[in-house]
């Protein structure tokens, strides 16, 4: 491939680091590449998310990536709309970060440590429902702004604590300002938290080709597209509660079960399978937190993603709709 290939992000910080990092291993592979920074109606308004609608950090990135303005569009994957853009192919999903929450408080406390009443800001409707489960006592206050600014509202005595997500700080260098990071026992990330999405145009096979062969993660696809089918088929916009993670590992095959095995791990003992674990949340409008949880093969990654929203669905869960950010 001669030509340079145009990578579009937004002008953020964090959004530059990871398009950074798309491009440097894109350089390795012997590409060229320059990168071009959009502005998104996210980055020119200041109201709450679920005030602006969903893909507000992605519609602008997708129609200059459409109109052949760049060749290659990164993106948090979680800020894009579940809906698939027709002109626009998900070429790869790279290896995901650590998908987990962090709070950056003061003093270096951690939430259970901080006084009743705290203040802790969020833009998440996610984590604030998880933050008020958790019987703190906790005042959940809504901001906006970069990590720096949320980050610089702690500092500056304006709040005592914020929750954000732990790969963003990773991908800018700040995970020293981490006072706690949370379980997802306590805390279920959004879906498809700490990956990205880089798409290019439909039509451009070699460039599709170029990023699926040097930057895809099979296991991090296959876990983002569970836990995106989940919020998909609760039909929730991306203001609503719903958090969910999926992890593949390595399970031990029953004797009984090594002839059907479709990798063909025929050994003694047994050998092991891949298998996908969800766990999914979802709130109901009285904020009662619901829980459930699938296991199954790699592969059937988005149908384990519907089951799951369909048993959320059957424990109570509302149809939970709106723009906005998990």
């Amino acid at each position: 491939m001669n030509r340079i290939l145009r990578i579009g992000t937004r002008g953020s910080v964090l959004a530059l680091a990871q398009a950074t990092a798309v491009a440097e291993t894109l350089e390795r592979a012997g590409a060229r590449v320059e990168i071009v920074t959009v502005t998104t109606p996210g980055d020119r308004s200041a109201a709450p998310i679920p005030e602006i609608g969903i893909g507000v950090f992605t519609s602008a990135l997708r129609d200059a990536l459409a109109a052949d303005e760049v060749d290659i569009a990164v993106h948090s994957y979680k800020d894009l709309p579940t809906a698939g853009d027709p002109r626009l192919v998900l070429a790869a999903v790279p290896t995901r970060q650590d998908p987990r929450d962090a709070v950056v408080a003061r003093d270096g406390l951690t939430l259970a440590e901080l006084p009743a009443g705290a203040t802790v800001g969020t833009g998440s409707p996610r984590r604030a429902a998880q933050l008020r489960a958790m019987g703190l006592g906790l005042t959940v206050v809504p901001i906006r702004g970069n990590v720096d600014t949320r980050i610089g509202k702690v500092v500056h005595g304006e709040l005592d604590a914020v929750v954000l997500a732990r790969a963003g700080l990773a991908r800018i260098g700040r995970l020293e300002a981490i006072t706690e990071v949370l379980d997802p026992t306590r805390m279920l990330p959004a879906p498809a938290q700490g990956a990205l999405a880089v798409e290019c145009r439909v039509d451009d096979v070699d460039t599709e080709h170029l990023l699926r062969a040097c930057l895809d993660d099979q296991d991090a696809r296959a876990s983002a597209a569970a836990e995106r089918a989940l919020l998909a088929a609760l039909e929730a916009g991306c203001s609503a509660p719903v958090g969910a993670l999926a992890e593949v590992a390595e399970a031990p095959i029953e004797r009984h079960d090594v002839g059907n095995d479709p990798e063909g791990h025929n050994s003694d003992d047994g050998g092991v399978v891949r298998r996908l674990s969800l766990r999914g949340l979802a709130a109901t409008p009285d904020n009662d937190l619901l829980r459930a949880s699938v296991t199954g093969e790699v592969t059937a990654a988005e149908r384990l993603g519907r089951a799951l929203a369909a048993e959320l669905l059957q424990l109570g869960a509302a149809v939970l709709g709106g723009p906005g950010s998990i």
